[in-house]
């Protein structure tokens, strides 16, 4: 079955396609297609939904969108929906993804209380009437010190509380077993399947 990822991300790409294993994952960009809707919701839920939607009107085919981030107890659970986005305000332009988590690192300096969840969105639309949401956390809290070469975006600050790890220093498969996509993606694959027939 193929499966239009709303996304431009290759890592969510390949990462998404290791956890559903077994469906054909394309980005629009893979077809030629522009692709930047405006993530204007107030939740995950809703920015999936808005990717899912805006896609689905494009390709008219089974669609797959994602929306993901950190929430920090700490920081009014900033950066939350922005955590693509946090700092490129302030800085008037797009920081990379070191500078976002040692700007998360500066701003978390002499805060005790460090606890975190990551928290992943996902929305299938199969057709004008069916669509499914799972939204799936991974607890946790926000390291001292980046560690780990593994994952990307915040993984090398994040401590896995039921791994006991940072989330970079598990090997890809293993970080698997505890994310916030992990867990999200196999309650979705369990639904393509059924979907499917496999």
């Amino acid at each position: 079955m193929k499966l239009y990822f709303a996304s431009g991300n290759d890592h969510k790409r390949t990462e998404m396609s290791r956890l559903l294993g077994g469906y054909e994952l394309v980005l629009p960009k893979d077809e030629g297609i522009e692709f930047d809707p405006e993530e204007n919701g107030s939740s995950y839920i809703e920015n999936a939904v808005i990717k899912a939607e805006a896609l689905y009107r494009i390709v008219h085919a089974p669609v797959l969108a994602d929306d993901s981030g950190l929430s920090v107890d700490a920081l009014g659970g900033r950066p939350g929906i922005h955590s693509a986005r946090y700092g490129d305000e302030e800085a008037g332009r797009k920081l990379t993804t070191e500078e976002k988590y040692q700007l998360l690192l500066r701003n978390m300096e002499g805060i005790e209380d460090r606890k975190a969840h990551f928290v992943a969105a996902l929305c299938l639309i199969l057709s004008d009437e069916r669509r499914y949401i799972i939204q799936e956390t991974c607890e946790g809290s926000i390291a001292t010190a980046a560690s780990g070469t593994s994952g990307f975006g915040y993984d090398p600050i994040f401590y896995i509380d039921e791994a006991g790890m940072i989330s970079a220093e598990l090997p890809e498969g293993e970080k698997d077993r505890y994310s916030h996509r992990g867990k999200a993606a196999r309650l979705m694959k369990l639904l393509l399947d059924k979907e499917t027939g496999r």
